[in-house]
C-alpha cells in the first residue's frame, strides 16, 4: 500500500515518484481506511478526493438501506447520528470538516504553520459553500433545480472563480498555500470540475484556474483518480437521490 506523504517525507518534488508505485515500506495501520456513506458523493467526496491526492488506498461500505444506517447509529458509530463515518488510526470519525482537517494533517497537505492553515481553512471552506449548493440542488424538483444551478454559476463567476483567479495572479505560484501542493489544491480543483459540469467553458475568463485546473489535474494521484474505474463518484441521478431519502426518511 502506498503511504501518505507525510509518513514518506515527500513534498510536491515526490508526488511523481510516489504515485508511480516505487516500493513503500508496510503502513503501521494493519486495515485501510475505511468510509461508510452512501455510494455517491455527498459530503463524502471531498474525504475520497484528500485520500487519493495523497496516495493513500481506502475502503468503502456502502450504505443503501435505512436498518444499515440504524445499526451504525445503535453500535454506537455516529456520534451526532450522522454520516460521513470514516474508520482510520483505531478511531470511528464522523463531521466531515473534522474528517479533512485529521486527514490533511496526517498527510502533510494542510500548511507548515497556523498562518497557512487558517488561509488553507478558509479557501476550503470557501470552495466547500459552492460545493454544497451543487449537491442539494439535486434534491430539488427540477424548475427549482434548474433556477438554483443558474444562480450557483452566476454566484462561480462572480464570487468564487474571481477570488481564487487573484491569488494566483498575486502571489504568482503554482498552488494557492506556501507554494506546495496542500487540501486548498485538491479542493479547489474539485469544485472547479463539479462547476464545468454544469458549464463546461466556465473558466474561459479565468487563465490562471484554467491553467491551475490542468496543473493540478497532472499531479500523479489525482490524474490517477480522475481517470474510469477509480473510487470518484458521479453526479448523483434519481437513484442516488432516493435512496437518501429512503435511508434518512426525508
Amino acid at each position: 500500500m502506498r503511504p501518505g506523504l507525510k509518513e514518506t517525507g515527500l513534498g510536491f518534488a515526490g508526488l511523481t515518484a510516489l504515485a508511480q508505485g516505487g516500493n513503500s515500506e508496510p503502513r503501521v495501520m494493519a486495515a485501510k481506511p475505511k468510509l461508510y456513506y452512501f455510494n455517491g458523493r455527498g459530503r463524502m467526496e471531498s474525504i475520497r478526493w484528500l485520500l487519493a491526492a495523497a496516495g493513500v488506498e481506502f475502503e468503502e461500505e456502502f450504505i443503501e438501506t435505512r436498518e444499515h444506517y440504524e445499526k451504525l447509529q445503535k453500535d454506537g458509530c455516529l456520534l451526532f447520528g450522522q454520516v460521513p463515518l470514516v474508520e482510520i488510526d483505531g478511531m470511528m470519525l464522523t463531521q466531515t470538516r473534522a474528517i479533512l482537517s485529521y486527514l490533511a494533517a496526517k498527510y502533510n497537505l494542510y500548511g507548515k504553520d497556523l498562518k497557512e492553515r487558517v488561509r488553507i481553512d478558509m479557501y476550503t471552506d470557501g470552495t466547500l459553500d459552492l460545493m454544497l449548493m451543487i449537491a442539494h440542488a439535486a434534491f430539488q424538483p427540477p424548475k427549482e433545480k434548474e433556477e438554483n444551478y443558474a444562480e450557483i454559476l452566476k454566484k462561480a463567476k462572480t464570487r468564487y472563480f474571481p477570488i481564487f483567479e487573484k491569488i494566483l495572479k498575486d502571489h504568482g505560484e503554482d498552488f494557492l498555500v506556501g507554494n506546495k501542493f496542500s487540501w486548498a489544491d485538491i479542493q479547489l480543483l474539485e469544485a472547479i470540475l463539479m462547476v464545468e459540469e454544469l458549464d463546461a467553458p466556465v473558466l474561459s475568463d479565468f487563465p490562471l484556474l484554467k491553467a491551475f485546473k490542468t496543473r493540478i489535474s497532472n499531479i500523479p494521484t489525482i490524474k490517477k483518480f480522475l481517470q474510469h474505474g477509480s473510487q470518484r463518484k458521479p453526479p448523483p441521478d434519481s437513484h442516488y437521490v432516493e435512496v437518501i431519502r429512503t435511508v434518512l426518511q426525508f
